[in-house]
């Protein structure tokens, strides 16, 4: 395959909203030592992506101005000592997947399952990976127990929903309106609250007995750390994957104390080339599975060509999709 010398990327030229996003031209870039060349055929959009177009926090050394964290497609050039699994991969990466090219970590590559095309498996890496350590290793959810997911019905949430289902759990999940929580019911969880009419803690307890929940993901932050704790069983996990509300909160130490509860969280994009190494191996054997079995499914809620990007950021900051919102360079706009 011929590569070009130049390429499409889009840029926040400022920080701001989603009127600084820029479709500009960029030198096709070149792939160092354990990395490979990748034509992007579909890139997802993030919240981080949100954050960093805002100037609302701190870029990771290295990563460029171009945004886009997980991508898929086809593996055009590699770097010295590179080795790759097939051609057609998914991708983590730290920028630059709005983008015609993006160089991504080889050990951070994933192939791409049977019967997954490119928009699907652009969906999966961050979330997989997300899922993978927060509700997984730093949640410790195991066959039985019950989980507590806000934000189901976005991209990470959704696909936790079908995870913690595959892996034998109970899965209470709140997302916005009749419409968001028939999604998520649809998705498997047991119990689906529509946060903007119910108090899920009451929800929690009628649901469980008046015992709790055995894991929380938060991603709202805020004043829902408060009623997290109020909701959660003796030994309980509280895992904070974002702040949507505020990240700075009041915790009744007496609660956690009594209890006996575990308050934890993790931010993906920041983590050492290492340990997003170690991550891609263990969501290679024990995630990917599910998805090319057909038990969990990336869902997908609007494709959009690079160049709407902010038509892409626009939704997001609206909380209108129901799972994810996708770049793909070559389409036209599609729901």
């Amino acid at each position: 395959m011929s590569i070009a010398s130049t390429m499409r990327a889009v840029i926040a030229a400022e920080p701001g909203g989603p009127e600084v996003l820029k479709l500009v031209e960029r030198p096709v870039p070149v792939p160092g030592p354990g990395e490979v060349l990748i034509k992007v055929c579909a890139a997802w959009v993030n919240r981080p992506d949100l954050m960093q177009r805002r100037g609302a926090g701190p870029v990771p050394p290295g990563a460029g101005d171009v945004l886009g964290l997980e991508i898929a497609g086809e593996i055009v050039a590699t770097g010295p000592g590179a080795v790759v699994n097939g051609t057609t991969v998914m991708a983590l990466v730290s920028s630059g997947g709005y983008a015609d090219y993006c160089v991504a970590v080889a050990d951070h590559c994933l192939p791409v399952p049977p019967g997954i095309d490119p928009v699907q498996a652009a969906a999966l890496p961050e979330a997989l990976f997300t899922v993978w350590h927060n509700m997984f290793e730093l949640g410790a959810l195991g066959i039985g127990e019950t989980v507590l997911i806000h934000g189901a019905a976005s991209g990470v949430g959704s696909l936790a929903v079908q995870l913690a289902k595959a892996a034998g759990a109970r899965v209470i999940a709140t997302a916005g309106g009749p419409a968001k929580t028939d999604a998520v019911r649809r998705l498997g969880a047991d119990r689906a609250v529509d946060y903007k009419a119910c108090d899920f803690v009451q929800a929690v307890a009628e649901e469980t007995g008046g015992r709790g929940v055995d894991v929380v993901l938060d991603i709202v932050g805020g004043s829902y750390v408060a009623r997290n704790l109020a909701a959660m069983a003796p030994g309980g996990r509280h895992v904070s994957l974002s702040f949507m509300e505020a990240s700075v909160v009041p915790i009744d130490l007496g609660i956690v104390m009594g209890k006996g509860l575990h308050l934890t969280s993790s931010t993906l994009r920041p983590k050492a080339r290492e340990e997003k190494t170690r991550l891609a191996r263990c969501v290679s054997k024990h995630l990917l599975p599910l998805v090319a079995g057909g038990r969990v499914k990336p869902l997908i809620w609007k494709t959009l060509p690079l160049a709407q990007a902010r038509d892409a950021h626009e939704i997001l900051e609206k909380n209108e999709n129901i799972g994810k919102v996708v770049l793909v360079p070559d389409v036209t706009g599609q729901d």
